[in-house]
């Protein structure tokens, strides 16, 4: 059975929203204002963890930002995200262009439960905060990695805002990555 495991960019109070600034979020571009070796060690965890994993699984609009840039990039980073499995939950996306990609049509739980039950390994979910609550909601996560960026932004869409019930969850590790950036993971406690 896979593992469901969501991975995040946050702020120090949990913003996720507009972190490349795309979006016309009055704080948005927070991410791009990662120092050089914040970024450089940044993207040494972030390729680490595209090498550890087994498939991807993605909202239909970060879906549709990280289609509209891996594929034309080159690197061992590049390559395997490009050549992964990736699962998209949308209701609209009807021909992607991605290679790989299967879109996961109708209800979000039961088809990312049987994809659980189908696949072995590491699934990692990449941004995509929608899916993320409904995941956590019907007890569907398994681990939290949180990149966590030392800026405070008092206002956005958080990763967590508006759960359902609490959940408890079991720090497994952190590290310090760069200058600024703390990498927390944690286990869901069931």
């Amino acid at each position: 059975m896979a593992k469901i495991v969501v991975s995040e960019n946050v702020s120090l109070d949990g913003v996720v929203q507009d972190p490349t600034g795309e979006e016309g979020f009055r704080h948005g571009g927070w991410f791009g204002r990662l120092g050089d070796r914040d970024r450089a060690e940044w993207a040494e965890v972030e390729a680490a963890e595209a090498m550890g994993t087994d498939a991807l699984l993605l909202g239909r609009r970060s879906y549709e930002w990280f289609a509209a840039r891996w594929p034309s990039r080159s690197g061992a980073w590049a390559d395997r995200l490009n050549s992964l499995p990736k699962y998209v939950v949308s209701s609209t996306l009807e021909d992607p262009a991605w290679n790989n990609t299967t879109v996961l049509e109708g209800e979000v739980v039961s088809g990312v439960s049987k994809l659980k039950q189908e696949l072995d390994g590491d699934i990692v979910v990449y941004a995509s905060s929608r899916l993320v609550r409904t995941l956590m909601d019907h007890d569907l996560v398994d681990e939290v990695r949180l990149m966590v960026h030392p800026v405070v932004l008092g206002a956005g869409d958080r990763l967590f805002g508006g759960a359902g019930d609490m959940k408890r969850l079991r720090l497994l590790g952190t590290r310090t990555v760069g200058d600024g950036l703390a990498h927390l993971t944690y286990e869901i406690v069931r």
